[in-house]
């Protein structure tokens, strides 16, 4: 007995059937390809925004630490309270005027201005992004060839920067107070996690 042939109508249905597929195969891989792109473009944004906010704290450290070495070291205020204690002794202390609480407070309120100074540096090899001083603080020649300076990188940095002096206050006020070697790694990286990278950035220079 021989088979029956398709019917137009059968062929007709098997054609749209695989056209169907077809589509559908299309629409997956336009699916796909739009989500790793997203994917990508979020990964990247993510990356940008660590690297503000590394280069914004340690933008700051630099700009703080070196306010604190243009202050006369021999300077002293007291510090405590000054309410006698049962024993006729007083809680007041002496400690270097560059390093208290009140004149660190005051550096802090001004600090984030200083980043109208930077600019913008991007590794070749990672793409990765610091930010580097475009202005010397004594006039010195710098090598800028490979620095992009604008509105946008420094107001960005500055938002970052009074983001950091907002939220991390305490350890800033800490950090300034007592530490004196490698504030940048143990403040940006180890203690407030700003920087996933930072232990592998050279030091600037101050």
């Amino acid at each position: 007995m021989h088979q029956r042939q398709p019917t137009q109508l059968m062929k007709k249905n098997q054609a749209r059937g695989r056209s169907q597929v077809a589509m559908d195969k299309h629409f997956y891989i336009v699916i796909i390809c739009a989500l790793t792109s997203l994917h990508l473009l979020l990964v990247q944004a993510a990356r940008q925004g660590q690297d503000i906010k590394c280069g914004a704290c340690r933008a700051l450290v630099d700009e703080m630490e070196w306010a604190i070495s243009q202050t006369d070291p021999k300077k002293m205020i007291q510090t405590g309270s000054f309410r006698i204690n049962p024993d006729g002794s007083q809680s007041v202390r002496e400690v270097p005027f560059s390093r208290s609480e009140s004149h660190l407070l005051e550096m802090m309120e001004e600090v984030c201005e200083k980043m109208n100074d930077y600019g913008e540096r991007v590794d070749p090899a990672t793409n990765r992004k610091t930010y580097v001083r475009h202005a010397s603080r004594d006039g010195t020649a710098m090598d800028l060839s490979d620095v992009a300076f604008d509105s946008r990188v420094s107001s960005s940095l500055k938002f970052a920067c009074e983001t950091i002096v907002e939220q991390h206050e305490d350890e800033l006020i800490e950090f300034f107070a007592h530490e004196t070697d490698n504030v940048k790694d143990k403040l940006c990286s180890k203690r407030t996690d700003l920087c996933d990278h930072a232990l592998k950035i050279p030091h600037d220079e101050l």
